[in-house]
């Protein structure tokens, strides 16, 4: 008896190799066939990337330099965060069965943008006790986008496109939003040295997180198996 653990494919992949409807170049297929909604999920995690990459990363040279915090302090602060997100992405994700993927989607995109002004406010005040507060509650927003947002984008592509349309769209949004992220808030920090403009950078992510969105079909609770444009 084998008893190796895997990941099961899903009811709708299996079926399409059951009936032999899987496509030879997919990614390619893809690209020809749904561009607009590869480039709408790559703008749709503009929100969720940007800020992500800042909280995570830039947080250690704006924390010790500007704010003068132990490199540990700020690492503790991460650390709680994230064991506060393997609570938030997994309801955010439940919350946007019910309610709806987009719904959901908005709320975070629109929490996030707001959310960067006070996250400066917070650290700004060279307390160390609300500067880790700002830093572990710095996720829950992009959490509220991250749960939902792998079977919103997923269901924006035809069944036999899925996996690839999902991936390309997903990984275009880390080169142009993700990783440039630290490089483009240290910039601002450098040029104007207020921690403030990187919020202002942080909402202009989310405003374009929430155009893309609302221009993203929502298939919550409907039939995905079906052949789509």
């Amino acid at each position: 008896m084998n008893s190796g653990l895997g990941i099961l494919e899903t009811p709708v992949f299996r079926r399409l190799v059951a009936e032999e409807r899987i496509e030879r170049a997919p990614a390619m297929e893809v690209i020809k066939r749904q561009p607009k909604q590869i480039i709408l999920a790559a703008l749709a995690r503009m929100g969720e990337q940007a800020p992500a990459y800042i909280y995570l990363a830039f947080v250690f040279a704006y924390g010790t330099q500007v704010l003068h915090q132990p490199r540990d302090f700020l690492l503790t602060a991460l650390v709680t965060a994230g064991l506060i997100s393997f609570i938030t992405i997994p309801v955010s994700g439940h919350l946007s069965d019910r309610f709806g993927r987009k719904r959901i989607y908005l709320i975070g995109s629109v929490a996030t943008g707001v959310f960067g002004f006070i996250y400066f406010g917070m650290l700004n005040t060279m307390i160390p006790g609300w500067i880790f507060l700002g830093i572990v509650l710095s996720f829950i927003p992009h959490d509220v986008m991250y749960g939902p947002q792998g079977a919103l984008i997923a269901e924006c592509f035809t069944p036999r496109l899925r996996y690839s349309g999902a991936s390309i769209g997903y990984q275009l949004a880390s080169v142009v939003a993700g990783g440039p992220a630290p490089l483009i808030a240290t910039a601002l920090l450098a040029a104007t040295g207020s921690g403030y403009v990187i919020a202002g950078y942080i909402a202009f992510c989310a405003v374009v997180s929430i155009i893309a969105t609302a221009f993203l079909p929502d298939f919550t609770n409907r039939d995905i198996s079906q052949e789509h444009a």
